[in-house]
């Protein structure tokens, strides 16, 4: 299940702990723990979306090595889409996984 999912499944008493919308321009670099405080999650409430206990939202917040499978799990429950480029001088490109 995904933010959008969980958002729209949710009574109001649970409002709260959707992503809040960006209310200012994010940095171009952020780390994950700061990016999960500007969606307006808790650890919990992201380990609740992503299907793990809240230590493990912990441990990838604080890894220098995160997994791309473990990274896109954290964004897409965030609200958000994972998308890796590789820059070149000459272009970038967008790397797919299919």
């Amino acid at each position: 299940m995904n933010a959008r999912d969980y958002c729209h499944f949710t009574e109001a008493a649970y409002a709260p702990a959707c992503p809040a919308p960006l209310s200012k321009a994010l940095p171009p670099e952020i780390p994950l723990h700061r990016l999960r405080q500007a969606r307006g999650m808790t650890q919990q409430v992201l380990a609740g979306l992503m299907n793990v206990k809240q230590p493990v939202v912990s441990k990838l917040e604080r890894q220098r090595n995160v997994r791309i499978l473990a990274l896109r799990s954290l964004v897409e429950a965030m609200g958000g889409k994972l998308e890796i480029v590789a820059r070149f001088p000459e272009g970038n490109v967008t790397i797919s996984n299919s």
